[in-house]
Order: structure tokens, then sequence, then C-alpha cells
């Protein structure tokens, strides 16, 4: 194994806005309320989330089995119906932790539902933030995950697009061109800019490099694509933790990549480059531009 092995880490990883700001309003709320939940995984990252579990934090699935306490709204939101039915109920305090680029996304998808016209959401089918999505639509939502879906859909009239917030700008650019030569459309690109600046940065490492590295949860969709991103454009692992690297992946290798998607600690990134620096008998580690 080479020792001067080099290690950048992408420009753009980690925590974005919308996490780190449901971490905050979670550690907060720790300090000041006696009964903590969260509706579901606050964020997908299952490190993170056993962090807070291990704090106080308790994960509910079923809402029928509190009658009171404090309430956390996951970052990917919850169905209009449900999230009604949480405010009408007074004996329990929720906090809306929803990301701010999915409130909009659900915003849009809401005003877009007074209309006679189908909603086509380009996204992941089963993902939460995506039936969050879907209820907002009152009914209209049609849910586009892939190319071959976008060839078989026989929708009539009118489309307004939507996106997954997530979602890679390329998979969205594919999809709605191909619905274009068959419809008349509006399109509404949800995704947000976290998600741009990650994939971007990506993107451009991956080609600089011999070796992707990407870190996350495996239930993290961003991070499910960047780890696709880099992949099309050299070899790439996707990791949650360090016990996941092999020190086979470094031989006749002269350069490696890390990023991590938006969900992603700081404290498991620097874990990963210093359990590289120990596997490549170097502590040289550059950021990329």
């Amino acid at each position: 194994m080479d020792k001067n092995l080099e290690v950048k880490i992408a420009a753009n990883a980690g925590f974005c806005f919308g996490v780190k700001r449901a971490i905050d309003l979670v550690e907060k709320t720790l300090n000041e309320k006696p009964d903590v939940y969260t509706l579901g995984p606050i964020i997908h990252n299952p490190q993170e989330v056993k962090r807070l579990k291990e704090k106080g934090v308790k994960i509910l699935n079923d809402i029928e089995r509190v009658k009171n306490g404090c309430i956390i709204l996951r970052t990917h939101g919850i169905s209009l119906e449900l999230l009604n039915r949480l405010e009408k109920d007074k004996t329990l305090h929720i906090i809306d932790a929803t990301c701010p680029f999915v409130k909009k996304a659900q915003d849009i998808i809401k005003n877009l539902s007074l209309q006679e016209t189908t909603i086509v959401i380009i996204g992941e089918n089963s993902h939460p933030e995506v039936e969050a999505l879907v209820s907002y639509g009152e009914g209209k939502c049609i849910v586009i995950e892939s190319t071959r879906e976008a060839l078989k859909f026989k929708g009539i009239g009118e489309l307004n697009i939507v996106s997954q917030t997530t979602q890679s700008p390329q998979n969205f650019n594919v999809i709605v061109e191909i619905l274009k030569k068959r419809f008349k459309v509006n399109i509404y690109n949800t995704i947000c800019e976290a998600t741009l600046e990650r994939q971007e940065s990506a993107k451009k490492l991956a080609k600089e490099v011999d070796l992707m590295i990407v870190i996350g949860g495996k239930n993290s969709g961003n991070t499910t694509r960047l780890a696709e991103i880099c992949n099309a454009q050299t070899k790439t692992y996707h990791i949650e933790t360090i016990d996941e690297l092999d020190d086979k992946w470094f031989n006749n290798i002269k350069t490696v990549g890390l990023t991590a998607g938006a969900s992603t600690p700081d404290n498991i990134i620097k874990s990963v480059q210093g359990r590289l620096g120990e596997i490549i008998q170097t502590d040289i580690v550059k950021r990329g531009t």
C-alpha cells in the first residue's frame, strides 16, 4: 500500500441546514421537557438516532400510544392528515422539525391541488418525504421514480411537476424531458440547494480520485444518490461507520475521496478520516475544492 496515498474531502459534506436545525431542536427540547418523542426517526442516520435515543429521546411509530408529552416531527415531514390530528390534540406539545425545503415543496403541492390538473412528484414512492408530499395533493398526485415509469405513464392533459427535495438533477431532468414530449408541463424544481451542492462537489471530486468513500445511513435517500453519482465516475463504497472500511480497498490506489450525506454527523466523518489515516499510514488529508 502506498504511504503517499492522498485523501481529499468534498467541499460540501455532512449536515445540511435542515438536519442541523432538527438536531438542535431535539437537543434544546431534551433540556427543557421531560418526555420527548420523535415521530419516526428524526433523520435518516442510525448512529445519530441512536445517540439521541441514549440521551432520552423516544421514537414513536404510533401516536395513539402517547397521551401527553412533546412530539418532534421528523425532517422529512408527515402527512397532512396526521399533522391536522396532532394539532387538534391539546394534550401534546408539537415541535415541527420538518426541513424548510420540504415545507416549501409541501406548500407548492397544496396550492397546486386547488387546480384540476395532475401533480407528478419525481421521487421515491416509499420514502417518508414523498409519502408526506402526496398527502398534500388532495388525491391528485402521481409519483414517478424512474425513466421507465415516465415512459409508461398514461396521464391526460396538463401536468404540474414537483421534485422530492433530495432527487438528483439528472434523474429529475431526464424524466421531465420524457414527459414534455407528450404533455404540457409546468415545472417546479424543488430540489434543495444543499442537495445540489453536495451532489456537484461529490461528482467533481469523484472525477479526480481513484476511489470514493460515501459516508451515511444506508436508509438515507440523499446519501444513496451521492453514492450513485460517485459510482458513475469511479469505484465507490457507501459505508455508515469505520467498521465497514476494508484495508484491501486501497491496494494500488493513489487518491481517495470522501463525501457524506446531509444527515451524517461530523464526528462520524472525522472517525472515518482518522481510520483512513491509520490504514494508509499518513495524516495527509486535503479538502477538495
